[in-house]
């Protein structure tokens, strides 16, 4: 004869018989019911043409997702199956989840653009116009990267005298989008740069993906200073390129685009030399023209005629001159602003020997020795490399 068992034992033989051999299993389907209580838990079903199973996913494995469960998902999910005593319900308790057919970081960036999108984040009306003659720029990015040589060697080329403040930051892995927006809401609260290149070289998407957080790109809607984003390659775009005031392709193409105005106003300048010389022959061409249009009507005796054409000839002469004053005098100007800007340059009074020094913890740069105290870390930027240092001893004067 058959024994007779209670509920409980039955559901509890059932519990031990699925939760033992059902520890690890891959399970695809579609989401339904998804529902987010506030105790940061997420719950669904899991369905296909034929049936379906409850799921849950706790706090700790749904925060790893990058992306946010929602109805109608194809998704694969990998965990457990659980029998709940009280109700003899079967579920799967889900640790992990992959959209199907999407990649998982190309969801959580499309759900992340549509979000921000939708704020108006992206909107030409919030986008600020670059300064034209920029006298700082402040950099975030990594001290050690190829970005933050890439934007010196343009500099440097270009001789543009202009002063850099680097906040150097983790540009990868899961601190470095918090960083970034931290740095770019220090140089914010400094107030001392007039435009900012925020940026890394090029890499995987998951290398990139600090410039993909939401953290980042908020930090980017909030800055006061107008904001070049410069990440990746030429065809890489990340959410940081879609809410800064402009885009830029590359790091270098980034600096390229902050002493283009500088440029343009020697252009200008030249232009405007040419330009008086120019106008200056073509007023000495119209006042020779009238005065051989006054020699042909002339009837006075020669003697008159001479008066006219050496007046003339004080008249040109005079014009010579000025013209030649005037250039020189643009030329002594230029030769000015080229020496001002070039004794400017942060890589020329490093190439000097002198050094940029800076507390390592805080990076702030230090000019008096009362901001340190004997033990502190120092960072020593030199004119090629990087050094570090600790304080044995301090004197308060040379």
């Amino acid at each position: 004869m058959t024994a007779v068992i209670s509920v409980t034992s039955l559901v509890a033989c059932l519990q031990e018989l699925i939760e033992d051999n059902f520890v690890d299993v891959m399970v695809q389907g579609e989401l339904s019911n998804v529902s987010l209580p506030a105790s940061g838990h997420c719950y669904f079903t899991l369905k296909d043409s034929k049936a379906q199973i409850r799921c849950a996913i706790f706090r700790s494995s749904l925060r790893a997702l990058r992306f946010q469960p929602r109805d109608g998902m194809a998704v694969v999910c990998r965990g457990r199956l659980s029998v709940y005593p009280q109700r003899g319900d079967l579920q799967l308790i889900v640790e992990a989840m992959e959209p199907e057919g999407i990649g998982r970081l190309q969801l959580a960036f499309d759900q992340l653009k549509e979000k921000l999108a939708a704020e108006g984040l992206f909107a030409d009306e919030h986008k600020q116009e670059l300064p034209a003659y920029p006298e700082t720029i402040g950099i975030v990015t990594s001290a050690t990267g190829a970005a933050i040589r890439d934007i010196f060697n343009v500099l440097q080329r270009r001789s543009a005298g202009i002063r850099v403040l680097l906040c150097p930051v983790r540009v990868q892995g899961e601190e470095a989008a918090a960083e970034i927006a931290a740095a770019i809401a220090d140089l914010n609260r400094e107030g001392n740069a007039d435009v900012l290149i925020v940026g890394r070289g090029g890499g995987s998407r998951e290398d990139l993906w600090a410039f993909n957080e939401e953290v980042v790109a908020r930090a980017i809607h909030a800055s006061r200073i107008p904001i070049i984003s410069a990440v990746g390659h030429e065809t890489d775009y990340s959410i940081s390129d879609l809410v800064a005031d402009l885009r830029a392709p590359t790091p270098s193409a980034a600096a390229e685009l902050v002493v283009r105005n500088r440029l343009d106003l020697e252009r200008h300048l030249d232009q405007l030399v040419l330009r008086l010389g120019q106008r200056m022959g073509t007023q000495l061409r119209l006042l020779r023209s009238r005065l051989e249009g006054l020699e042909k009507r002339l009837k006075a005796p020669a003697e008159q005629l001479r008066y006219q054409r050496l007046r003339f000839e004080q008249l040109e002469t005079r014009l010579q001159q000025r013209m030649e004053s005037l250039i020189r005098q643009r030329q002594q100007n230029l030769a000015v602003l080229s020496g001002r800007l070039d004794a400017l340059s942060p890589l020329r009074v490093l190439a000097r020997g002198y050094a940029i020094v800076k507390h390592a913890e805080s990076g702030k740069g230090l000019s008096d020795s009362a901001q340190v105290t004997i033990g502190a870390s120092l960072d020593i930027h030199l004119a090629r490399g990087a050094v570090g240092a600790v304080v044995a001893s301090l004197s308060p004067s040379l």
